[in-house]
């Protein structure tokens, strides 16, 4: 399952890489990739792993990491919500709207 397709629907703001899904603003930019299930004590069907990576511009105008964050939810609209929280309060903006 490509939770990561699944998701853009969720943030119409996002780009998807194919890779990953990403938004990207003048100060910010937030990617979030699918990771392979590593707890197989997890049902098959459970979701996978979506990590979010927060990058800030640099003075020399290069992202520079920062934190991330890992999150495997049981249901998409749990995962994509709390995503959209996570996000919102990290940068200080919606990403729905932009980053």
């Amino acid at each position: 399952m490509d939770v990561l397709k699944l998701l853009y629907d969720y943030f119409p703001m996002a780009v998807y890489t194919g890779m990953s899904l990403v938004f990207i603003s003048e100060e910010y930019r937030v990617e979030l990739t699918q990771h392979k299930r590593t707890d197989y004590s997890q049902p098959k069907d459970s979701l996978p792993l979506v990590r979010v990576r927060i990058f800030k511009k640099a003075l020399n105008g290069e992202f520079v990491p920062g934190h991330y964050e890992d999150f495997q939810l049981p249901s998409l609209s749990e995962l994509a919500t709390q995503i959209e929280r996570y996000v919102q309060f990290a940068v200080g903006k919606n990403i729905r709207e932009n980053v």
